[in-house]
């Protein structure tokens, strides 16, 4: 049975005493009615986790102490920088959950010719912690040691400038699928676009600086579903989901 996985913005270390934070300690003990003596497992970011034992809980905070450091690591050999237009409601913090589980090393999240989305002011700062604490909890059900980090919103133009990978990728209609064979790179920049897609002068500056156009197959996916369809490819292919890389 797996343990119930916390994630501490403290740096652990082992055989000590923590507090852990308001919401943490609130989850373990309201939301899982955990006691006493109750084992978990800690992680704070920096990698590998640290088996714990509830030592008491209190009205607002509950004490663990650690035990030996364990390196485990679940993190994917391919490093994937995800770039993807914003989008509005929840579709984008969907992103962020699954590509977490799928793996992606960092998130940007992006304002292109017909994104519909413009984060100003305070809205940015709110928006980046909602998204790491959705980011988080992803890595606490995972499995993941370490955070994928979240940029903060910005021209596509400019991280397509500022972005370097071993090979650069932008979902496209008109582009051709991932070539079989090919030998796997340390790190794949991948760009997608808003619902309506990128435009003309986008998708030539894209070929400017590398990118090579992909496509997913003949049926058109939204801006949700396509990173994670391409993320699963790109895993499947180069990183960590290979079919011998997965346990029967």
């Amino acid at each position: 049975m797996r343990l119930t996985r916390i994630f501490t913005s403290q740096a652990l270390r082992s055989g000590a005493s923590f507090i852990l934070e308001p919401e943490p300690s609130r989850h373990v003990a309201r939301a899982l009615r955990m006691a006493v003596g109750d084992a978990l497992t800690l992680f704070d970011g920096r990698g590998g986790e640290y088996p714990a034992t509830i030592e008491t809980i209190g009205k607002k905070h509950v004490t663990v102490v650690t035990g030996a450091h364990d390196p485990v690591e679940c993190e994917s050999t391919l490093a994937v920088h995800l770039g993807i237009a914003l989008s509005r409601g929840d579709r984008f913090d969907w992103v962020v959950q699954k590509a977490t589980e799928l793996g992606v090393h960092s998130i940007a999240p992006l304002e292109s010719e017909r994104t519909g989305v413009r984060l100003r002011g305070d809205r940015v700062g709110k928006k980046l912690e909602h998204w790491r604490q959705i980011a988080i909890s992803a890595c606490e059900q995972c499995g993941r040691n370490r955070i994928p980090q979240i940029d903060e919103p910005q021209p596509l133009a400019d991280w397509v400038d500022r972005t370097e990978a071993a090979a650069r990728l932008v979902l496209h209609p008109g582009g051709g699928p991932l070539q079989a064979g090919q030998a796997p790179p340390a790190s794949v920049a991948l760009l997608v676009g808003p619902e309506g897609g990128l435009g003309d002068a986008e998708i030539e500056h894209t070929r400017a600086r590398g990118y090579q156009s992909l496509s997913l197959g003949p049926r058109v996916m939204r801006t949700e579903t396509a990173p994670l369809a391409a993320l699963a490819i790109l895993q499947a292919q180069w990183g960590d989901m290979s079919a011998a890389d997965v346990a029967p």
